[in-house]
C-alpha cells in the first residue's frame, strides 16, 4: 500500500508578473503543489508581506490543504514579486525584487518540528540569498530526514560556495542541463559527458540520487548506481514556468513510494510535459490527462526517440 508522504517546502512564495497578468509562484510554492494534487500532505515554510499579495497566497495555500502554520506574516518587507519575461520559445527569465518577505523567514519551533516530522525536506538555492532565510535552512537541513536540492539557479542570486555547501547536504539533487553544466565547471570537474559528470557529482557531494532536466531532450536519472532515461514528450510550449517544479514532485512522490525509477521518470517528464504546453505554473492536471500522454509508452526503454517536450 502506497503511503501518504508527509512532505516540506521551503522558500520563496510569490506572484510572478507576466505582462498582461500575473500568476502565483514561486519553485518551493509550485512543487508543494503539485505534490499535494499527487497526494501528498504537504507543509510549506515562507513568509509573506502584510499585504494584499501575502494573504492571496496564504488564502490560495490554504484552499488547497497546504500547511500554512509556518508560513510568517513580516511586517516590514512586501510579498515577493518576480517580473517573468518570455522569449519567443516560451522559456523564461525572471528580475527578482530584493529584499521580499521570503528573504526574511525565521527558524521558529513551529517551523523545525513541522520539518522534523516529515518524511523529505524540499528546498532551493534562492532563498540562501539572504542571510536570515539561508540560517534558517540550515537549521531546518540539521532536522530533515530526507534533504531534497532543486538548485534552481538564477543569477545574480547566488554565491558558489552556498551551491556547493547544500549539494553536500542533499540525499536527492535536481538540475537542469545549464545548471549541471556550470556547477561541474565551479567545482573542476574534468568530465565530457553528461552521465560522467553526473556521477561526479554525486560522488563529490556524496549524494545518491540525482536527476537533470534536458530541455527538449527529456530528463536523465542516476539512482542505486544506475541510469534511466526519458527522451520527453511533443508538446506546444506555451510557457515553461513551473514545469520543471512539477516534474520533481512527480518524481518525489513515484521514487519515495517505491516505485519502479523508470516509471516514476516517465510518469515526472509527462507532467512537466503537460504544464509546459499550460499558461502559468500550476494548471489542475487530471490523471485522465497523464495516463493519456503515458498510453502505448515503453516503460521499460522510456519514450520513443522522436518525441520532444520542454523541461527547466
Amino acid at each position: 500500500m502506497k503511503k501518504k508522504l508527509k512532505g516540506v517546502c521551503y522558500g520563496e512564495i510569490l506572484f510572478d508578473v507576466f505582462l498582461e497578468h500575473k500568476k502565483i509562484g514561486g519553485a518551493p510554492l509550485n512543487v508543494a503543489s503539485r505534490l499535494n494534487s499527487l497526494g501528498g500532505q504537504v507543509a510549506m515554510i515562507s513568509s509573506v508581506g502584510n499585504d494584499a499579495n501575502g494573504k492571496i497566497l496564504v488564502d490560495y495555500l490554504n484552499n488547497q490543504g497546504i500547511n500554512t502554520k509556518a508560513v510568517q506574516v513580516n511586517e516590514t518587507y512586501p510579498t515577493g514579486i518576480v517580473n517573468v519575461i518570455l522569449n519567443e520559445k516560451g522559456n523564461a527569465s525572471y528580475d527578482i525584487n530584493y529584499p521580499s518577505a521570503w528573504d526574511k523567514i525565521e527558524a521558529t519551533n513551529e517551523a523545525i518540528e513541522i520539518v522534523k516530522n516529515a518524511d523529505f525536506l524540499v528546498y532551493g538555492s534562492l532563498c540562501s540569498r539572504d542571510l536570515v532565510s539561508k540560517n534558517t535552512l540550515a537549521t531546518l537541513l540539521d532536522v530533515a530526514k530526507y534533504k531534497i536540492f532543486d538548485v534552481n539557479l538564477r543569477s545574480p542570486h547566488y554565491a558558489k560556495k552556498t551551491i556547493v555547501d547544500l549539494l553536500e547536504t542533499a540525499d536527492f539533487i535536481k538540475f537542469n542541463d545549464d545548471e549541471l553544466n556550470e556547477i561541474c565547471e565551479d567545482m573542476n570537474s574534468n568530465k565530457k559527458s553528461l552521465e560522467q559528470n553526473i556521477k561526479f557529482i554525486a560522488k563529490e557531494t556524496n549524494t545518491p540520487t540525482v536527476c537533470v532536466t534536458l530541455g527538449s531532450h527529456g530528463a536523465v536519472l542516476y539512482t542505486n548506481d544506475t541510469f534511466y532515461h526519458n527522451c520527453g514528450f511533443k508538446v506546444h510550449v506555451v510557457d515553461t514556468v513551473g514545469s520543471g517544479d512539477s516534474f520533481l514532485a512527480s518524481l518525489i512522490i513515484k521514487l519515495l513510494n517505491g516505485e519502479d525509477p523508470q516509471y516514476a521518470l516517465n510518469h515526472a517528464c509527462a507532467i512537466g510535459a503537460i504544464v509546459a504546453q499550460s499558461e502559468g505554473a500550476n494548471p489542475v492536471i487530471p490523471q485522465s490527462e497523464i495516463d493519456e500522454f503515458l498510453c502505448g509508452f515503453d516503460q521499460t526503454f522510456g519514450a520513443k526517440k522522436s518525441n520532444t517536450f520542454s523541461n527547466n
